[in-house]
């Protein structure tokens, strides 16, 4: 792709413009960064909760995320804005107990938002339901959060199950995915085993109105993971694909991925995989976006310069720790 200079213009909305004035909430800086990237930053308004949205041509619009007010300003960075000639923003502050932040994903039935929690744990809302994936921690993580509709568990080790955890998040209508290896610990919950969808590696199910399949997640260099114990995951939702590559090194099945929209990637020596093969795999698979997670004291920074923008792949940068 050439270097091309991003056209951008910002607009503030008001959800709530009867009561706020317009002069309340402003793009306090918009301004692109080394690698092309836009930096956005939103002060002011009155709300606890703001969501900045951008569009290719002022008509279509989709939310990038949905961010908190923290210190009186908030700021995100737009990784897309190196792959498009232009770009317009506007955001929006709306009072919303119930909205989950982070990232939004557009899909043909409502955004689906990720929220990361730490290391390997994160939740994401779509079309109303919650999904877990690998939630440890116990309760206190996810305080606030409604209760799970679908959790997805990896593998069997603390990073990724956590009994006391899914008893803590549980509801009525929950649905746990998990490889063998986790349903038939003696640890796992028995209230959990009636609603515990048993997945092999290359295995699949529908659960909730979304498609889960089992991805092989191994080491080849190490024992940590042994092959047919623990699973990554493709989620299908919405015509979109969300693959969570568990405990894993760049095995075969990793690589051998195709349309990918986004990825969670790990990255952490002895028990996964080294920045550079974790970047080596995304290169070959090529998700539209990747997220590294589950990587510890790794250089994710590395990883970002090791994947590269003449792909098109977008690297998103979050706090996991």
């Amino acid at each position: 792709m050439s270097r091309r200079l991003l056209q951008y213009t910002a607009f503030i909305w008001m959800l709530e413009s009867s009561l706020l004035a317009q002069t309340d909430i402003r793009f306090s800086s918009i301004r692109p960064v080394t690698n092309r990237e836009m930096a956005l930053v939103v002060a002011g308004g009155t709300s606890t909760t703001f969501r900045i949205e951008a569009s290719t041509n002022l008509l279509n619009w989709s939310a990038l995320s949905t961010l908190p007010l923290i210190a009186s300003s908030l700021q995100q960075t737009d990784t897309a804005a190196p792959y498009l000639s232009n770009r317009s923003y506007r955001a929006l502050q709306f009072s919303d107990t119930n909205a989950l932040t982070g990232d939004h994903l557009a899909t043909t039935q409502g955004d689906i938002v990720f929220h990361p929690i730490n290391h390997a744990s994160f939740v994401m809302k779509w079309n109303g339901k919650m999904i877990y994936n690998d939630p440890v921690g116990g309760s206190t993580p996810y305080a606030g959060f409604p209760r799970a509709d679908l959790i997805l568990i990896g593998h069997a080790h603390n990073d990724h199950y956590d009994p006391t955890t899914l008893n803590a998040i549980r509801g009525p209508n929950t649905i746990v995915v998990a490889p063998p290896i986790v349903a038939t610990n003696s640890s796992f919950p028995a209230v959990l085993k009636p609603v515990t969808v048993i997945l092999t590696n290359g295995a699949s199910t529908s659960v909730i109105g979304l498609t889960v399949d089992a991805i092989p997640a191994y080491n080849f260099t190490a024992t940590y993971h042994r092959p047919g114990e623990g699973n990554g995951y493709v989620m299908t939702v919405g015509g979109r694909r969300i693959y969570m590559a568990g405990d894993t090194e760049d095995v075969p099945p990793m690589r051998n991925l195709t349309n990918i929209d986004v990825a969670f990637i790990c990255m952490n020596l002895p028990f996964t995989m080294t920045v550079s093969n974790a970047a080596s795999a995304v290169r070959q698979f090529r998700p539209k976006v990747v997220y590294p997670y589950h990587y510890s004291a790794s250089d994710i920074n590395d990883f970002k310069r090791r994947v590269g923008q003449d792909l098109g792949i977008e690297v998103r940068l979050r706090k996991w720790y």
